[in-house]
Parts: C-alpha cells; sequence; structure tokens
C-alpha cells in the first residue's frame, strides 16, 4: 500500500524534556492509524510537528515520498495535510458554514457569497454522512457537532490526510458510533486518518493500525486485529493495568446534599434544570448518567456558584447554599473538578505552584495576611506532582505547557487535598490514559471510603457504571429515574439516557 505520510528520526526538545526521541512514524493511504500513548508520551507533539506548529531538533517528514519542510499549519494545509485540535477553534457567534469557510470564503465580486458557502456545506456534509445544519449558530450546536465542524473545515481545504486529537474525549456513545462511520466514509474516499488517543475500546473499534510512543519513545506498531486491549495498556503504560475498578459495598452515612425543585436557565435564557430532586450521602457515589447537553452542566454550576438557580432549594450539611458565591461554597467544604478545565480548573498562563492553590490561596498554611507562603505553597504543589505523578520539568512550568491529561491530574489533585465533604466530580478522567484513569478512579473510591459524599457526572457510561453506588439518569433537564448500582446496567441506563421508561419495580425512584 502507498506511504501518504512517513516521519524519520523525529527529535524534539523543550526545556528540561525530550517530547519525542528519534520517532518513526507511517501512515497508509485509506487507513486509520491510532497514535496510542500515556498523558505527556509526546503523541500531540509529534503531530504538531506533522501540521507544522512544531520544528523538529533533528528528522525529516516525507509526503506522498516527497521531503518536505514545514515553516508552519498553511505549509501542512497546502500539502494536505489537516488537524482538529482537542480544543476546538471555532468562532462560537458565527455560523457552521461561516466558521467552515472562513479565510477561504467563496466570492461574488467583492461580497462573500454566503448562498454558495451553504450549498457547499451542506453538499460537503452530505457526502461524508454529517448530519449539520450549515445556519446553525457554533454556540447552540452540542460539542459533538462542533467536532464535525472541525472536521468539515479541514476537508474543505482539501485534507487528504486528518489528524484527530482526542477525538473522542468530548462525545457520547452514540456520537462515538456517528464518528466511526464517519472515519469509513472518509477511508472509502482515500483518505487516511490519525487518531490521537488513549481509550482503548475506541482504538480497537476504529483503527486498523496502532503506534505505541512511550516517554517520547515508540514502544511498537501492530495490527489492530492482531491485538487485544490488555496488551496494549500494558505497551502503553509499561506494566499491567486494572481496567476493572474494586471497592466494597457503600456504607451510605448521613445526608450531606439535597436538592430540591432545581431550576436553572442556561446561557440562552432557557430552562436547562426543571425541577431536579436529588439526594446524595455520606459514604457513597452517587453518579449522573446522560447524554450531553440534557441540563448536566447547568445543574452543576448551580451547585458550584457558577450560576444562580431561577428556583429551588441546595442544602448542603444541613445549610441553604442556594445562589451562594463560588467562594462560599468551597469555603463550606465543597470540591469540583469541573468539566472544562481550561476554562473553569485552571489560570493557563500561571505556573503549576500557583494553580496548585487556587480556592486555597488566602487561607493558612499558604497565607499570612497580606502575604503568600510561597516555601509552604512549593512544597504542597511538589507533594501533589509526585502523589498522581503529574509529569513535568519542574513545578514553575506554566499549566498551559502541560499536555491535556497531566493539566486534569493537577486540578483533580488539587480538589481531593482540599479535603471536601463534597467533592463534585465533572468528566474527572476527560481525556485521561489508563493508568492515570486507574489512579484518579482509585482516589475517588477512596474519598467515598473516607465517608465524603461524590457526586460524578461523567459522559462515559462505563465509567459510571464501574463507579457509582446509585445512578441518575438525566433526560431534557429532569431525573427520570434513579437506579441502585446493582440493578443497573448499558442496556437500562441507554433507555433512560434515551427519555424511555423502564419498569418501576426495576427503579428506585427517591434514593431518600
Amino acid at each position: 500500500m502507498n506511504k501518504v505520510i512517513e516521519m524519520k528520526g523525529i527529535t524534539k526538545v523543550f526545556p528540561g524534556t525530550v517530547a519525542n526521541d528519534n520517532v518513526d512514524f507511517e501512515l497508509l493511504k485509506s487507513e486509520t492509524h491510532v497514535l496510542l500513548g500515556e498523558n505527556g508520551a509526546g503523541k500531540t507533539t509529534l503531530m504538531n510537528i506533522l501540521y507544522g506548529l512544531y520544528t523538529p531538533e533533528r528528522g525529516e517528514i516525507f509526503v506522498n515520498g516527497k521531503s518536505l519542510k514545514f515553516s508552519g499549519p498553511n505549509d501542512a494545509i497546502k500539502n494536505g495535510i489537516g488537524m482538529v485540535h482537542q480544543h476546538f477553534m471555532l468562532v462560537s457567534n458565527f455560523t457552521v458554514a461561516e466558521n467552515i469557510v472562513l479565510g477561504m470564503e467563496p466570492r461574488k465580486g467583492i461580497k462573500i457569497d454566503i448562498k454558495k458557502a451553504i450549498r457547499d456545506v451542506k453538499e460537503l456534509s452530505d457526502k461524508y454522512g454529517f448530519a449539520i445544519d450549515p445556519k446553525a449558530y457554533i454556540e447552540d450546536i452540542s460539542v459533538g457537532q462542533q467536532q464535525k465542524v472541525e472536521i468539515l473545515k479541514a476537508i474543505y481545504r482539501g485534507a487528504d490526510v486528518l489528524i484527530l486529537d482526542e477525538p473522542t474525549a468530548v462525545l457520547t456513545p452514540q456520537e462515538i458510533d456517528e464518528l466511526g462511520e464517519i472515519i469509513e466514509n472518509l477511508k472509502k474516499e482515500g483518505k487516511s486518518v490519525i487518531l490521537i488517543t488513549h481509550k482503548l475500546k475506541e482504538v480497537m473499534k476504529m483503527s486498523d493500525r496502532v503506534t505505541i510512543i512511550r516517554r517520547g519513545k515508540i514502544t511498537g506498531t501492530v495490527n489492530t486485529k492482531e491485538t487485544n486491549i490488555d496488551e496494549l495498556a500494558e505497551l502503553m503504560v509499561g506494566r499491567k493495568v486494572k481496567l476493572t475498578i474494586s471497592k466494597e459495598e457503600s456504607k451510605r452515612g448521613r445526608e450531606v446534599l439535597k436538592v430540591e425543585g432545581l431550576k436553572v436557565k442556561d446561557h440562552r435564557d432557557v430552562l436547562a434544570v426543571k425541577g431536579v430532586d436529588l439526594t446524595v450521602d455520606a459514604g457513597e457515589i452517587l453518579g449522573i448518567a446522560g447524554v450531553d447537553g440534557n441540563g448536566q452542566s447547568e445543574f452543576i454550576e448551580a451547585l458550584t456558584g457558577l450560576k444562580k438557580p431561577e428556583e429551588g432549594k441546595i442544602i448542603f450539611n444541613g445549610k441553604d447554599i442556594s445562589g451562594k458565591s463560588s467562594k462560599y461554597i468551597t469555603d463550606s467544604g465543597v470540591g469540583h473538578i469541573p468539566e472544562d478545565r481550561h476554562k473553569r480548573g485552571l489560570v493557563l498562563r500561571y505556573s503549576l505552584y500557583e494553580n496548585s492553590i487556587l480556592g486555597m490561596h488566602y487561607k493558612k498554611p499558604f497565607s499570612g495576611g497580606i502575604s503568600i507562603n510561597y516555601k509552604k505553597v512549593r512544597e504542597h504543589c511538589k507533594t501533589l506532582i509526585e502523589e498522581f505523578d503529574i509529569r513535568t520539568p519542574n513545578d514553575e512550568v506554566e499549566a498551559a505547557a502541560l499536555s491535556g491529561g497531566n493539566q486534569q491530574k493537577l486540578i483533580a489533585a488539587r480538589e481531593i487535598s482540599k479535603n471536601p465533604d463534597l467533592l463534585i466530580a465533572s468528566q474527572p478522567t476527560r481525556g485521561l490514559d489508563v493508568g492515570a484513569i486507574e489512579y484518579i478512579h482509585k482516589r475517588i473510591v477512596q474519598e467515598r471510603d473516607k465517608g465524603k459524599a461524590v457526586l460524578l457526572v461523567s459522559l462515559e457510561l462505563d465509567e459510571v457504571l464501574a463507579l457509582s453506588d446509585r445512578i441518575a439518569v438525566m433526560y431534557d433537564g429532569s431525573i427520570v429515574d434513579i437506579l441502585d448500582r446493582k440493578d443497573a446496567d448499558e442496556k437500562k441506563i441507554g433507555i433512560l439516557m434515551a427519555g424511555g421508561n423502564l419498569d418501576k419495580k426495576e427503579s428506585v425512584n427517591t434514593g431518600e
């Protein structure tokens, strides 16, 4: 088969770390090739080199047999290489069509021909099996649809090679299946796809070959049909990984959180949470399952003081905290791992040690009146780095310099270290590799076993089923049912997530 991409002897060094160490990688025509590795292994760096964002210290890139040097993404795009980044680069108040044609707008004289843009986008969308409205505004569509817009944007610019960075990190199970179909359609058209991921189920489902990268070096390339999840996990992490969670039966204690008749509006002033009742007890993990966009985000924002509820009560440890500030709620004993690590979890231009005390910076031992005790701050940060295996050259680097998974580990470490009575974990393992997921899951279960209440919100149904003691399913802004874990399975939860009903004998409706 034709080699469309060859990377030979690629070496990239950042201060204090060798991100890629003499790496060889090849991509064949019409194949899906997964680049698999832990957080910070060098996967994204390697693909950023292929896309022209970074220049390697050493090594060569061949596109269709021709040696090329890229001085920026424009060079890569001209040579048929497109990249969809983990954090999308879309203009939220533009339409789908406007985003796709941006910079390459069809014109009628000196004016932009928006009707032609809409027609072109519709044609492209239909060809590859994307169900997307060219006239919809980005801010009004789901994350999964936004990803489709990014893929269409790359195809519109003539990409024959498509790099997708963590494409399933923000998708629902249904959207992951849709992405699989889209990739198959792209391959039928002769396009080649590189997936950067560490989700082993998707690797097995979507890829033809897998190249494993560990600490900047290639540890092997295997045909997907000739391997399995356990072998891939071991190649990736360098040790055997427990892919199942062992936990004792929960010992539920007093009521920590009680939510009554909660109603919350979204950014469009539309009711997104429609009268939710819920309790979470000490010593339990209550998981919230649901397709993205069914009110989970707004519900969590109300609980953490980021949004004011329209109606209803939030009672925490017997105190009404409805409509209180985030600072008040954090000080009361609520920890929050937010779903959007960049917007809510970190100050990207701050160092790791500064980020490690956010929300605690004004408390002892970190604050002594008007000044901050940086010795204590650095000690605290170094403990978190060690304990949570955050891959970084030191604690002085900016949070922006870490890989997405290591940023997530830093946030989880900080929030767990606050020793909260209630830990709200929203997509806690988004973008993490199997080794890191194993560790975060273990820590969440430890919090439960210490008698803490844990509210878990995850789009990963496997994660909800693995961690939860009770599962609440959210659909169209309401909790449609709450099941004991022993009564729940993928099929039942799937029915509820789609708005269906179960036989009431099988469900537990209150949990109180």
